[in-house]
C-alpha cells in the first residue's frame, strides 16, 4: 500500500496525474464555460446525477476541481468547494445553516465584512448573532439557544490575534450537536488544521496565503462530503459565487510554494515582533509566539508556528498610527495579507471601519492598533523601513 505523503509533497502533487493530461507537468487550464455531451442521453444522465462528468463551469470545472481536491487533502477533509472570494465562501456557509430566526455564535473579533454580512442577515431575515470571547465551556454554553445553528470563529482573530481553543469549542458544540466553522485564513492549512481538532467546516480567503502573490481573489471551504455536496447543489449552484478556472489555476500554483513561503513569513515575523517589543514608540505587540500561560498552551496545541501577521499598538492615538503608515516606504499601505510584499494597515479605519466604534473597542480594535502582514523581503530591510517610520512619530 502506498505510504501517506507529507504535507509538502501533497501541496505540490496532490491527486494530479500527468499521464491523464498528455504528460503535462503543470496541470492544464480548462478555460471553458460549458462541456459537450456525446449524446442527448449522456446529458440527461449527468443532469440527473446518474453519471459523473462535467456539464457547465458554474457546476464544476476540471481545474477548479483539482484545486478543491488538493485543499481537501491538505486540510484533512473529505471534500472542498471553491468560491469567487473569501466572503462568497463565508456567505455560502452561513446561508447553508440559517433560516429565518436562526441564531449564530461568533468569536468576538471577526473580519469586518463578516460582521457586515451578519448585520445584514439580522436586518433582512431576523437572524441573530452573539459575539463571544469563547474563553470557557461555561461561557459558550451560556450563549447557546434552541435556535443556535452554528458557532463561527476565527483563530487567530483578525486583527487582534486573539487565540481561541478549538478543543474547548468543539467539546461543547458536539455535546449540543452544533457545527463549528473556523476561518483559517491567518494560518493556512500548513500551520493549523481545524478539522483535525474536531471542527466541522474550515474556510479560507484563498486570496491570502494560499495564493500568496496578491494577484488572485478566491475562497475555499472544506468539510464532510455530505455537507459540501449540499452547499454545492444549492447555495453555490443557485447563487453562483463560483471561482473562475484561471483563478483556480493560479491558486494551484500558489499551493506548490505554500510551505516554503509560510516558513519564511513566520521566520521574518518572529524577528520583527521581537524588535517591535523593544521599541519605545510601541506600546504592545500581539503575536502568538509572545503569548504566555493558557494562550501559549493553546498555540502549542493547535498551531505549528505563529504565522506572518503581527498586530501592535503605538503610543498615542489614531493620528500617530496614521502618521506611522504615512512614513513607510518599502512597506505598502494596503489591506489584505499573506502576500510576498509586507503590507501595513490601520484596522479601525480600514478593514473594520464597518464595525461600530463601541463594538470595535470591545473587540480590542483600538484607534492606535496597527496590523502588519510580514512579507518575504529580507527581514532587516523590513525592520529598517518600519523603524524609520516609528522614529517619525
Amino acid at each position: 500500500m502506498e505510504s501517506k505523503k507529507k504535507f509538502q509533497t501533497n501541496a505540490i502533487h496532490g491527486t494530479y496525474k500527468s499521464e491523464q493530461h498528455f504528460g503535462s507537468l503543470t496541470p492544464p487550464l480548462f478555460q471553458t464555460s460549458t462541456f459537450v455531451f456525446d449524446t442527448a442521453e449522456q446529458g440527461e444522465h449527468r443532469f440527473l446525477g446518474e453519471e459523473p462528468g462535467m456539464i457547465y463551469s458554474r457546476l464544476g470545472n476540471p481545474t477548479v476541481q483539482l484545486l478543491e481536491e488538493r485543499l481537501a487533502l491538505l486540510e484533512s477533509g473529505e471534500k472542498a468547494l471553491a468560491f469567487g472570494s473569501g466572503m462568497a465562501a463565508v456567505s455560502a456557509v452561513l446561508l447553508h445553516y440559517v433560516k429565518e430566526g436562526s441564531h449564530i455564535i461568533c468569536s468576538r473579533g471577526i473580519y469586518g465584512c463578516t460582521y457586515g454580512l451578519l448585520k445584514w442577515l439580522q436586518e433582512k431575515f431576523r437572524i441573530t448573532f452573539d459575539l463571544s470571547d469563547l474563553d470557557s465551556e461555561e461561557e459558550i454554553r451560556s450563549k447557546i439557544t434552541n435556535k443556535t445553528v452554528c458557532i463561527f470563529l476565527e483563530t487567530p482573530i483578525n486583527p487582534t490575534m486573539k487565540i481561541i481553543s478549538l478543543k474547548t469549542v468543539t467539546k461543547v458544540a458536539k455535546e449540543q450537536g452544533i457545527p463549528v466553522v473556523v476561518d483559517n485564513t491567518f494560518c493556512s492549512p500548513y500551520l493549523q488544521r481545524p478539522l483535525e481538532q474536531g471542527c466541522d467546516i474550515v474556510l479560507h480567503s484563498a486570496t491570502k496565503y494560499i495564493g500568496g502573490h496578491g494577484d488572485v481573489v478566491g475562497g475555499i471551504i472544506v468539510g464532510s462530503e455530505e455537507v459540501m455536496n449540499n452547499i454545492a447543489s444549492h447555495v453555490r449552484k443557485d447563487i453562483g459565487g463560483i471561482m473562475s478556472p484561471f483563478d483556480a489555476w493560479l491558486l494551484i500554483r500558489g499551493l506548490k510554494t505554500l510551505h516554503v513561503r509560510m516558513d519564511r513569513h513566520c521566520e521574518n515575523a518572529e524577528k520583527i515582533a521581537s524588535r517591535l517589543q523593544k521599541n519605545e514608540k510601541v506600546d504592545k505587540v500581539i503575536y502568538p509566539s509572545l503569548f504566555e500561560g493558557k494562550n501559549a498552551e493553546i498555540v502549542k496545541e493547535q498551531m505549528t508556528k505563529s504565522g506572518g501577521v503581527i498586530s501592535f499598538t503605538v503610543r498615542g492615538g489614531k493620528e500617530q498610527a496614521q502618521k506611522l503608515l504615512n512614513h513607510v516606504s518599502l512597506l505598502k499601505v494596503a489591506v489584505s495579507l499573506g502576500d510576498t510584499e509586507t503590507l501595513i494597515q490601520h484596522p479601525a479605519s480600514m478593514t473594520h471601519a464597518i464595525v461600530p466604534k463601541e463594538e470595535r473597542e470591545k473587540m480590542g480594535i483600538v484607534d492606535n492598533l496597527i496590523r502588519l502582514s510580514v512579507g518575504l523581503e529580507d527581514w532587516e530591510d523590513i525592520w529598517g523601513d518600519l523603524e524609520n517610520a516609528l522614529n517619525q512619530i
